[in-house]
């Protein structure tokens, strides 16, 4: 018998919405702001098919310093303020959008205080910790099982994160996808979350995290373009996501020292 490829097949509700898609946004840091761009380029693309296009949520309470400017691309002017203000603001000006930035930490203990903001169609995380990782994870599991039938109701998750030349991007489903029968494809409905696929090896990490004092200290870290190079791999899984209806493909490890990337297929 011949093996029919792997292949997911996009939420239904999110091919032709009435409504825009909600994306939240949790880290506008160096991959997460680069991610936001992708998002407006995405969003413009789905209203010129005639779709309502995305909402987007920016969660960051970090405040920009003289370290962000290289990789950021924040103006002097701008030191002393929350990251996902300045950059909503500025694409809401360019865009005529009305995205929102909640300059709070999205996990657990804040909650509460997003009722309603708390709650979209797809979470992408660009956050720097193992701890903040697995925090999340519980946060949306407590939103998705509250919201099942909401116009909000969250189907996927994807995650970003990287070392100095390394990185990976995984998508996930927050809840079974109901597939189309097909006789070219096996469907896949359920693809499994970072914290539970990699929880071993995210548990080995070290989670220290403290903040660059300088701009020098911060490439020391983080390649330069790290971040783009997976910011943008990441918005082209979304692009496929909500425009072709389908993935054959669930994220990517990359090395950008060695130009290598590394895909991982639908399983």
């Amino acid at each position: 018998m011949k093996n029919l490829p792997d292949i997911h097949f996009t939420a239904n509700c999110l091919i032709d919405p009435t409504n825009p898609i909600t994306v939240n946004l949790i880290g506008a840091g160096g991959t997460g702001h680069r991610i936001l761009t992708e998002l407006v380029r995405i969003h413009i693309s789905l209203q010129a098919f005639g779709r309502p296009g995305l909402q987007v949520n920016v969660f960051d309470d970090d405040i920009i310093t003289e370290a962000n400017r290289g990789r950021q691309m924040f103006a002097p002017s701008e030191i002393g303020h929350f990251k996902s203000v300045i950059l909503v603001n500025r694409i809401n000006r360019s865009s005529g959008t009305n995205w929102k930035a909640v300059p709070e930490k999205f996990g657990t203990k804040t909650l509460h205080l997003l009722p309603s903001l708390g709650k979209a169609n797809i979470y992408i995380t660009c956050v720097d910790t193992v701890s903040a990782r697995f925090d999340i994870a519980t946060a949306l599991r407590k939103i998705t099982n509250q919201s099942r039938n909401d116009r909000a109701q969250p189907f996927y998750w994807m995650d970003l994160g990287n070392s100095r030349y390394t990185g990976q991007l995984l998508l996930a489903t927050l809840t079974e996808i109901k597939q189309p029968d097909s006789e070219r494809f096996r469907t896949v409905a359920n693809l499994p979350k970072i914290t539970d696929e990699f929880k071993q090896l995210l548990e080995e990490v070290d989670d220290h995290d403290e903040p660059s004092c300088s701009q020098a200290e911060a490439l020391k870290k983080q390649d330069l373009f790290v971040n783009t190079a997976l910011a943008v791999n990441g918005a082209e899984l979304l692009w496929q996501l909500l425009s072709d209806g389908m993935i054959e493909y669930r994220g990517i490890f990359l090395n950008i020292k060695k130009f290598k990337t590394t895909p991982l297929k639908v399983a």
